[in-house]
């Protein structure tokens, strides 16, 4: 009995250490990741030094604001005008543009209800139970964004405060137009943001990846050791490549909204490299090499399935592969340096020494093929389509070996 109670009385305090323990761990991969961003802001330009500067910017507009409104102007109602400005340093200056529209829209319309609820009901709870369901329900219209919610906010501090003249409620539209100004402003002209370097990030993280995933599927087949789990990893990390390249395409999305608005003396400002983006067409060929890495792994996946007729090929036929594989993963990290250094073309990127090899490994694996073929019709679908998928890699990655 005596042990029971003591085997109880551990569980009980493991499970009160347990809640300590997950806190302490999380507050330290929090300290860790807040060294991290600290060590990449004084390394050099990065997403962390962005998010310092947006974030200064906007404190900056709310600053600036204050002082129009409140010292030079003298307006007792300042207080709309630092608020506006502070939440329109948005992440682009279009977006800054639209969501000024929004929200002074979302703004204007919180305090005409509110003050004609006020009108109505002359008391301060009765205006609010008027004005706040009705402005919530409207603020869920998609034409305000995420701007809504400020048509409801505004009509509770319109009401609260208790000033609900046709003077007052002038002040306040004019303040929150000249705190969207002065927000709208300082966005577009000090340090306007341009995000170009995602871009480049993710595309040549995406050609890192897929050289991995390459590489790991031949050090697997070279070994002769892989079965249905090993095929299922690598389906994972061809998933992962899929993840990575609806990343790029977001990047992308935000450096051409980035660049709209923002056209000659606005991007001098930012001294923007535009020319040193990377065309589209690299995200459509990296997007088409990892569909034809999925249709690889998803090939190797369906031949170590007992459960299906297709069977692998020989193990000599397969390390043969490998090395045509690694070859090719070895290409795609040429490639991820070539994007990280701003590089030229795509052009006359496999030496003619590596490319000599690759085409001999093409010839054997034909060779392969041709005796697979006398082997059972099985044998032969899976290589004949590993063959393809790598012939359609190669002629991703090297373009001019479609016409040699």
């Amino acid at each position: 009995m005596t042990r029971v109670r003591e085997e109880i009385r551990l569980g009980k305090t493991a499970r009160q250490v347990a809640p300590v323990s997950r806190v302490a761990d999380a507050a330290r991969r929090d300290a860790l990741a807040v060294g991290r961003a600290a060590r990449a802001v004084l390394e050099g330009p990065g997403r962390e030094r962005d998010l310092i500067v947006q974030s200064l910017k906007a404190a900056a507009a709310a600053l600036l604001a204050w002082l129009v409104a409140q010292v030079w102007l003298g307006d007792p109602m300042a207080l709309m005008a630092p608020w506006v400005a502070l939440v329109l340093v948005q992440a682009t200056v279009y977006s800054s543009l639209v969501q000024a529209a929004r929200q002074f829209t979302a703004i204007c319309v919180g305090a005409l209800v509110a003050s004609g609820a006020q009108a109505i009901t002359d008391d301060t709870t009765w205006a609010l139970a008027l004005s706040v369901p009705v402005l919530m329900l409207l603020s869920n219209w998609p034409r305000f964004g995420d701007q809504g919610i400020y048509a409801a906010t505004t009509a509770v501090f319109t009401i609260a405060s208790g000033t609900v003249s046709a003077v007052a409620v002038g002040h306040r539209l004019g303040q929150a137009a000249l705190g969207a100004l002065i927000g709208v402003a300082v966005n577009a002209l000090v340090l306007p943001p341009i995000h170009l370097r995602d871009v480049r990030e993710n595309l040549a993280a995406l050609a890192r990846e897929a050289g991995d995933v390459l590489r790991t599927v031949a050090g697997d087949l070279h070994e002769g050791e892989w079965d249905a789990q090993t095929a299922a990893g690598w389906l994972d990390a061809s998933a992962r490549l899929q993840g990575r390249v609806d990343a790029l395409r977001s990047a992308r999305g935000w450096s051409k909204e980035s660049l709209r608005l923002t056209s000659g003396a606005l991007r001098a400002l930012h001294r923007a490299p535009t020319a040193a983006l990377p065309p589209e067409d690299e995200d459509e060929r990296f997007g088409r090499v990892s569909g034809h890495i999925a249709a690889l792994v998803r090939t190797l996946a369906v031949a170590a399935d007992e459960d299906r007729t297709p069977t692998p090929p020989d193990a000599e036929v397969l390390r043969c592969y490998a090395e045509l594989l690694d070859l090719l993963g070895d290409t795609c990290h040429a490639e991820t340096e070539r994007l990280l250094d701003g590089g030229g073309p795509p052009d006359a990127r496999l030496d003619e020494r590596t490319e000599s090899v690759m085409r001999e490994l093409h010839e054997r694996l034909q060779e392969g093929l041709r005796e697979q073929a006398g082997r059972g019709a099985a044998r032969t679908a899976v290589l004949g389509t590993l063959l393809l998928q790598a012939e359609n890699l190669w002629a991703e990655l090297d373009p001019d070996a479609r016409g040699r």
